[in-house]
């Protein structure tokens, strides 16, 4: 009996399905802790969790790969299908469906770089929502007097802005607005800037700036973030960030670009030599035509005099003038009156032979006449469809089948349907039929028929 037991013991170990999964996923994620794959991606699904599902593929196989969501925020640009990508992570077991797949940390497109790719991807979303259109833009101010600076309070960029501001037009209000402008924070310290001096501050233009560098250092300028805070400023936003060479997000967006910090200070202000030349020479152009002016209304006031006459004289002609026109008023009055006169008696005469007494007379004449042939017209119609009736009436009892009864014929009719028999050969032996006589009805069976 030992024996047994112990071939019994020795025989071949049985697994249970999440006992031999979890034995695979063990030697998997032990085997294989840290890789790096190569391929082409397909089959990209985001849910509502935010995590991101695919395949990476390429010409022969195919493996499953997940990224969770808080390594999908650390993305820099957004997975595609048949985009070719360098992905690493580490071999996973999904243990519910038995399914290895990659479960990845880091994921960089090839042949372009990330930041790169993610810039293409945003200017391309944001034009076709319609950001950098033109009609969209706020108009800047010809001279503004507060203006707000978002940059850095220690780089050189602002040096320079206020360096311009100062030398072209002195007395301008600058607010600067520290903000870090580089690294992972900056783009949220943007938007939070641009929003706080819409809310707090009032000025009437913001300037965004910084100076040049990589992809790497602008990058806060390139974020969707910045952007967005950028549009839904109700405030004119001049956005100057880098050098002439580097065109952001920010400037795609922004109300005006200017290629430098200090060309957007000139941008901004005009100088006040030009301005002041530009007043003087508005003011000789105001006077010269002040006087022009003033030259001809006295030309004009001389010309007028000198046809000016003697009111008298047309005081004189306007008082003959008014008696004249009142005795033309009483003539016509008195005209007006006579033929009114006229005009009442002969409307008094038709009056009188058009009155209700006479026509009352008329309509009765007319009414018995009416009457009389009313009554006339009647009898004859009375008359005439009696006849006609009488006529129908016989012809109507002659065909009436209840007459025909009368000499001795019947109704027969098959039931229970109760259709009426014509000929013999309709009823059958047996079948029950209803023979309807001038007085009563009779129920009766068929013994036999004759078809003859």
């Amino acid at each position: 009996m030992e024996d047994e037991r112990l071939v019994e013991r020795q025989g071949p170990r049985v697994y249970t399905v999440s006992g031999l999964t979890a034995e695979i996923r063990g030697l998997l994620e032990e085997r294989f802790p840290f890789v790096w794959v190569e391929g082409e991606v397909s089959n990209v699904r985001t849910p509502a969790s935010g995590h991101c599902y695919m395949g990476i593929k390429d010409e022969a196989s195919q493996i499953r790969a997940v990224m969770f969501r808080p390594r999908v925020r650390t993305l820099r640009f957004r997975p595609e299908d048949g985009m070719k990508v360098i992905a690493q992570g580490r071999v996973g077991v999904y243990e519910p469906r038995g399914e290895y797949q990659l479960v990845l940390d880091y994921l960089e497109p090839l042949g372009v770089g990330a930041l790169a790719l993610a810039y293409e991807q945003l200017k391309q979303k944001l034009s076709a929502a319609g950001w950098f259109r033109e009609e969209n833009k706020k108009p800047l101010p010809f001279l503004p007097s507060r203006v707000a600076v978002i940059t850095s309070p220690t780089g050189a960029a602002v040096r320079d802005f206020l360096n311009v501001i100062q030398r072209r037009f002195g007395n301008i209000a600058i607010t600067v607005v520290p903000v870090r402008v580089q690294g992972d924070r900056a783009a949220g310290e943007i938007s939070e800037a641009i929003e706080t001096v819409n809310r707090c501050l009032d000025v009437d233009v913001i300037v965004l700036t910084r100076g040049g560098g990589s992809l790497e250092d602008l990058w806060p300028f390139n974020e969707e973030i910045t952007a967005r805070a950028i549009r839904d400023s109700r405030i004119p936003v001049v956005s100057a960030v880098g050098h002439e060479i580097d065109v952001t997000i920010a400037d795609l967006v922004a109300d005006l670009r200017a290629p430098t910090p200090s060309a957007a200070a000139e941008l901004l202000v005009s100088e006040k030599e030009i301005l002041v030349r530009s007043i003087h020479e508005l003011r000789e152009r105001l006077l010269t035509g002040i006087r022009a002016r003033c030259r001809r209304r006295m030309e004009r006031l001389g010309h007028l005099e000198s046809r000016l006459r003697d009111p008298r004289k047309a005081i004189e002609h306007s008082w003959m003038r008014l008696d004249d026109l009142a005795g033309r008023l009483v003539r016509n009055e008195a005209f007006l009156i006579r033929e009114n006169a006229a005009r009442v008696r002969s409307s008094t005469g038709r009056l009188m032979r058009n009155g209700p007494q006479h026509r009352i007379q008329e309509f009765r004449r007319e009414l018995r006449f009416c009457r009389r042939t009313l009554d006339a017209g009647m009898k004859r119609t009375l008359s005439t469809h009696c006849s006609a009736l009488s006529v129908l009436g016989g012809r109507l009892k002659g065909l009436d089948p209840r007459g025909v009864l009368q000499r001795g014929y019947s109704i027969t009719r098959l039931l229970p349907e109760g259709r009426v028999l014509r000929q013999a050969s309709e009823a059958q032996k047996g079948d029950r039929v209803e023979v309807t006589l001038a007085r009563g009805i009779l129920e009766c069976r068929i013994d036999n028929t004759h078809n003859s």
